[in-house]
């Protein structure tokens, strides 16, 4: 059976379908095909052979099939499966050369993780905390200017420790040398299950040894009724309506600054209910690599589409500059614990809500189809 981790939901029940398909190939998807017919004349017969037997096997394959779906921004499915079926159905990812999906794997559970590409969302959100703080720090006048030249921002990196293979949202680490060290990793989620969002970054925590993670939640209300398909005669006549809509819905936001967002009676971005901002530290040396942590500092930002955050420390009240850079870099455990106040209300709603406006957008580009007039 496949657990869904995450959805896009119009109202309580109804789920998003599948991303409606241009009558034009995508770009993506040729490159996709080029690639993968270019290979098979560079792979090993063994290789072929495998994939194959993956995808032409009399057993289906449950995985393979999920990641052939069309998958709405943001969705994360866990699906039973072995190691050795991981392994091959990846390989199939990697012959065919696409960005998205991603596949990851749980080794404690034995569970692979399809990733969808994220929403503007969960992307501007991830990389807005990270540069907030990576700002704070440089501002810092107790640091010089070669040890600001260490700190770095990645995403899209997927790591493993056993027989775990897992991905970040984003990660601030410090580079010396040849070596690279995570300091802070960052996990969004947008719709995911709570605590499919826990496991995430517990496991950067515990397995890769993180000295602080950052969870942020959010929680997006139902948008009603499936919007129809949107019919254009031109790509011309689709940007000029989509910028038409985009302005619409920045000036929707101040009115009703955390949604929703609402056009010709179609809600393309539901009212947010509810953003839960969190830290998490590993509790002792000990911890196990498959330990699920509970949060060290909880903070309710947004709730039932008005922002409550008021009384949330810039600081998170414990990020410090030692979560930022190893401290035998640092000169003494005064600046370690210099407080990092890296959260304000003004930074969190201009990421959050120009992320919005364009996470509407983009839906109701995937809802687009171009049409020729008759002659």
């Amino acid at each position: 059976m496949c657990a869904i981790g995450d959805r896009e939901s119009y109202g309580s029940a109804a789920r998003d379908p599948p991303s409606a398909e241009l009558q034009h190939i995508s770009s993506e998807s040729q490159e996709g095909e080029r690639k993968r017919k270019a290979n098979c004349n560079t792979f090993s017969q063994e290789i072929i052979k495998r994939l194959a037997m993956t995808e032409h096997s009399t057993e289906p394959s449950e995985l393979l099939n999920i990641v052939r779906r069309p998958l709405s921004p943001d969705v994360r499915l866990e699906v039973p499966a072995s190691l050795a079926e991981y392994e091959r159905v990846q390989e199939v990812l990697e012959n065919e050369g696409t960005k998205y999906p991603q596949l990851w794997f749980d080794g404690n559970r034995n569970i692979a993780i399809v990733v969808a590409a994220p929403s503007a969302v969960h992307g501007t959100m991830a990389g807005g905390i990270l540069q907030s703080i990576l700002e704070e720090v440089k501002m810092n006048q107790g640091i010089s200017s070669e040890v600001r030249r260490g700190l770095g921002l990645v995403v899209d990196t997927t790591n493993t420790r056993g027989l775990t293979t897992r991905g970040w949202d984003g990660a601030l680490v410090y580079e010396q040398g040849n070596r690279s060290t995570l300091m802070i990793d960052v996990e969004v989620g947008v719709s995911q299950a709570y605590e499919s969002l826990r496991a995430a970054i517990s496991w950067s925590v515990c397995a890769l040894r993180c000295p602080l993670g950052i969870a942020m939640s959010f929680r997006e209300g139902g948008r009603g009724i499936i919007p129809d398909m949107l019919y254009y005669p031109s790509i011309q006549e689709a940007d000029n309506g989509f910028r038409d809509a985009e302005e619409d819905f920045r000036c929707q936001l101040t009115q009703s600054p955390y949604g929703p967002l609402i056009r010709e009676g179609v809600t393309w971005y539901g009212r947010v209910r509810q953003v839960i901002l969190e830290t998490y530290r590993m509790p002792d040396e000990i911890s196990a690599p498959q330990t699920l942590l509970q949060s060290s500092q909880s903070f309710m930002i947004v709730e039932d589409g008005k922002f409550v955050g008021d009384n949330v420390p810039p600081n998170l009240q414990e990020v410090v500059l030692g979560d930022c850079i190893p401290s035998h870099i640092l000169s003494g455990e005064e600046i370690e614990a210099t407080p990092v106040n890296f959260f304000r209300r003004q930074w969190f709603d201009n990421k959050f809500q120009d992320s919005m406006v364009k996470t509407a957008v983009n839906r109701m580009r995937r809802r687009a189809q171009f049409v020729r007039s008759p002659p």
